[in-house]
């Protein structure tokens, strides 16, 4: 998370560099490559010291097609939501203050709507100030199918306290209802849904972690396909309050203590728990080969705070994206044997395309462009461009096009978390959405251009054919509310109110959360699929769907892992344009198995669940 100057660019120019030639995408990539070299700071403790001044970027012009409306409402206190974010500060500025919370989209009861639930911190032991009465905790809330919600905590067992950051929705123990992993500063959780009441069941799981160990984003995924979920626990850094205070950072100018730089604080490994049946897990991180390691010092190497899973090859088994703080992203390759290869650098998704590091936090991969190419979202920190790292061939290559799509110049500036790919206006067309905040409260003493207290990003795809491909959607389209500035965290989308078209949440830290209601009116159809697996886990996780409908071929997974910290709804919903039906639908499942269906009527959920035979 260090302050970076960008380089400026010529983004038009560029832009049509990229799109002209795919030889000199290749070249470019292979180029990359060869003058890519790890980075691995380990400097001794500096006042924090804002960048040089930022240049703006560059704004392209906008495409010829004209933006829809889209427009969202706040809805949060009018749902029902009155949860705010405990993130325990109090004068100390530790760096765990500034990471949480997360958030997810789940039918915790069974009953076919979403219900929304918050992932809570919690103050320190140390804290000298009073006991709040009553702490807090998680919260979550059931839906009543029309976009209300009921606060639901306490009699689903969820109201306990410890100082939470991520979530993971997945049905572990195959009964056909959601379980929950909560990742957390110390011990996480795993909690067992029994008929909507929550069980911690972390000690006879084996999944508790190390107690001095700092865990972030998390998720559900088969990378055996034996059928049954195991887990995935991305690790930060190694972190303890002696050793934060110690450091003693400064603001520019002597101006107070500041929230700490990841570079001084060793990295660390993550786990990886193998499913072993009878609600039991081990830990095979090491044997899976996700152990990597500082070639010079042998130290870990893994700063890590995003995740999200995908075939990326198309042979059937899920690969693992991981974004890394100051450090390289990693993408692990799953080699089919209950092992991974760490290929990051040799794919091109590790640095920037000066070989940087940069301050990647949330990410989510899609095929934005309905092709089979795929593109990987990932939100850096200020001053540094979000990236998207697009595949141009079933080889395992990318190269960042967040310049030429437009993405990069418009992203530049805020310090992006969440990042979510979705369909707005149900066009056909994949959209993006981010969530942004700062770390530091006081930010704007020492750097002018940053504001702690940021608006989530909104850009509408335009197509590929368009010289801007993310377009920013300005207020006259999205509304006020949408633009409101936060301390955006987590984020995650779920149509809560039965419309077809898909809400959003932001978690924020220290604050309340935004429910924001998606209120297009653009007369597009729509088509819900919610999938049930038999001989694959049962929620269908890592399912690929390809949905053929008026000449185009729309692409989804069921993949509830993705932005940062947080779960989005299982259904996957593809935006069917002005088509009343989807003339062919194929599902690829987890366990290798196909089902084709045809005419599927526009404007409904269809639930399918998995054949015992092709």
């Amino acid at each position: 998370m260090t302050e970076v100057e960008t380089e400026d660019r010529d983004d038009a120019i560029i832009g049509v560099a990229f799109r002209r030639s795919v030889a000199v995408l290749a070249a470019v990539a292979v180029l990359g490559i060869g003058i890519v070299v790890y980075r691995w700071v380990t400097a001794k403790a500096a006042p924090v010291a804002p960048p040089p001044p930022v240049v703006p970027p560059q704004v392209r012009a906008r495409p010829a097609v004209e933006i829809p409306a889209l427009p969202f409402t706040d809805i949060t206190a009018a749902a029902g939501i009155t949860f705010r974010h405990e993130n325990g500060a109090a004068g100390e500025k530790l760096l765990p203050e500034t990471m949480g919370g997360g958030c997810a989209f789940l039918d915790y009861d069974g009953d076919g709507d979403q219900d929304l639930l918050f992932v809570n911190s919690s103050r320190w032991p140390w804290d000298p100030r009073p006991i709040t009465d009553p702490p807090p905790t998680m919260a979550l809330y059931q839906n009543d199918g029309r976009g209300h919600f009921t606060d639901v905590t306490a009699a689903a067992g969820l109201n306990v306290t410890f100082y939470g950051q991520g979530v993971a929705v997945g049905d572990y123990d195959r009964d056909g209802d959601v379980d929950l992993f909560f990742s957390a500063v110390g011990k996480n959780r795993l909690f067992r849904n029994d008929a909507g009441r929550f069980v911690d069941v972390t000690e006879a799981a084996g999944v508790a972690g190390v107690d001095s160990q700092w865990s972030t984003s998390c998720g559900w995924f088969d990378y055996d396909n034996d059928g049954d979920l195991d887990l995935f626990v991305c690790n930060y850094v190694q972190w303890s309050r002696r050793f934060d205070l110690d450091q003693n950072f400064q603001l520019l100018g002597g101006a107070g203590r500041a929230y700490g730089r990841p570079q001084n604080f060793p990295g660390t490994f993550p786990y990886l728990y193998r499913n072993e049946g009878q609600g039991v897990f081990v830990e095979v991180a090491e044997q899976a080969g996700l152990h990597v390691k500082n070639p010079a010092t042998g130290v870990p190497a893994a700063k890590s705070l995003g995740v999200t899973f995908a075939d990326l090859d198309a042979d059937g088994y899920l690969d693992v994206l991981v974004a890394n703080d100051t450090v390289q992203n990693f993408l692990f390759h799953n080699q089919r044997n209950g092992t991974f290869a760490e290929i990051g650098v040799l794919a091109g998704i590790a640095f920037d395309n000066d070989g940087n590091a940069r301050g990647a936090m949330g990410i989510d991969c899609a095929r934005f462009r309905n092709s089979p190419h795929i593109g990987v979202a990932i939100g850096n920190f200020a001053n540094e461009m979000s990236a998207l790292y697009v595949s141009h061939g079933p080889t395992l290559q990318f190269v960042d096009e967040a310049v030429a799509t437009g993405l990069g110049p418009q992203t530049r500036l805020e310090l992006t978390f969440a990042m979510l790919f979705l369909d707005l206006d149900l066009d056909g067309r994949t959209d993006l959405v981010s969530a942004n905040g700062h770390l530091e409260n006081e930010i704007h003493r020492v750097q002018e251009s940053q504001q702690y207290e940021q608006p989530p990003h909104l850009f509408w795809n335009a197509g590929a054919d368009q010289p801007t491909e993310f377009v920013p959607v300005p207020e006259a389209k999205c509304g006020p509310d949408y633009l409101k500035r936060m301390v955006g965290r987590g984020g995650a989308f779920a149509d809560i109110d039965g419309d077809g078209d898909l809400d959003l949440v932001f978690a924020a830290t220290g604050q309340s959360p935004r429910l924001l209601r998606n209120d297009q009116q653009t007369g597009h159809h729509w088509l819900r699929l919610s999938l049930r697996g038999t001989a694959s886990n049962t929620l269908a996780i890592g399912a690929q769907i390809e949905v053929k409908v008026a000449g185009r071929t729309l692409y989804g997974q069921v993949m509830p892992t993705r932005s940062y910290l947080s779960q989005v709804e299982l259904p996957v919903t593809f935006g069917l344009g002005t088509a009343r039906q989807a003339d062919r639908v194929l599902i690829r499942w987890p366990s290798g198995l196909t089902r084709e269906l045809h005419d599927l009527a526009a404007d409904r959920v269809h639930h399918i669940t998995e054949a015992t035979a092709n």
